[in-house]
């Protein structure tokens, strides 16, 4: 079944512009002209991913990231005025998983969209006991959720996908472009501040302390670690 995307982007040119590309790409579309539509649009029936724009006529897109975020881990892809790099690092931390600025290629963006949807859809190859544990701290792969102490924590599909990349490697230093291409399948540019964005929302999930990280931990000059051993009950 295809996967249907909802557009909330009060431009309607661009809206109907994205709907024949990515209809042409094997998606199903919907479009809404405003924040509040878009939401209502998601009550009715949830889409598997959100496009939304940051400039909407009632609400930011801020604000209506965060409303979404708040009620499911719906996967958001924000597009962003070219070069605001302030509107991609607060729609990180917001919840998105992923940002784009216009102008852009509706190419790039579909294979964004796709990517999206590989990370938050799993594998139907990993079998649903197939849980990762360290200490306190559960990883289910099966389930695609993180457990603290045997309560689930807040997490984006994108943050998901990074912190079972750095479990799967744990014990080994993982720089951030590395980190990245494991994510995201592709190569991105070295300045690009949006892993550490990512790490920071998951120390905060995970963390006891996300100022004093034992599980995440930087190694200036190379990267991250993601540590073997954390908790007491480790040793």
């Amino acid at each position: 079944m295809a996967a249907e995307v909802l557009i909330i982007d009060d431009d309607t040119r661009l809206a109907a512009m994205l709907s024949d590309y990515l209809r042409s790409a094997g998606f199903t579309t919907r479009s809404a002209a405003t924040g509040n539509s878009g939401l209502q649009e998601i009550a009715r029936k949830a889409p598997d991913a959100v496009i939304l724009d940051v400039m909407l006529p009632d609400h930011d897109g801020f604000e209506i990231c965060r409303r979404i975020r708040a009620g499911s881990g719906l996967p958001i892809l924000m597009l962003t005025a070219k070069g605001e790099e302030t509107d991609r690092i607060v729609g990180l931390e917001l919840g998105a998983d992923d940002y784009l600025a216009k102008p852009f290629s509706p190419r790039e963006l579909a294979a964004r969209l796709k990517a999206i949807l590989r990370r938050t859809q799993g594998s139907s190859s990993i079998a649903p006991m197939d849980i990762l544990r360290f200490g306190r701290l559960e990883i289910d792969r099966g389930q695609r959720c993180v457990r603290l102490d045997g309560n689930e924590r807040p997490m984006t599909g994108y943050q998901f996908a990074l912190l079972v990349n750095m479990a799967e490697n744990a014990g080994r230093v993982l720089s951030r472009e590395r980190l990245m291409e494991l994510t995201k399948g592709e190569e991105l540019e070295a300045f690009d501040r949006s892993i550490d964005v990512h790490i920071s929302r998951i120390r905060a999930a995970i963390e006891t302390d996300p100022k004093h990280p034992r599980r995440i931990i930087t190694l200036r000059g190379s990267g991250y670690i993601f540590a073997r051993n954390q908790d007491e009950s480790d040793r």
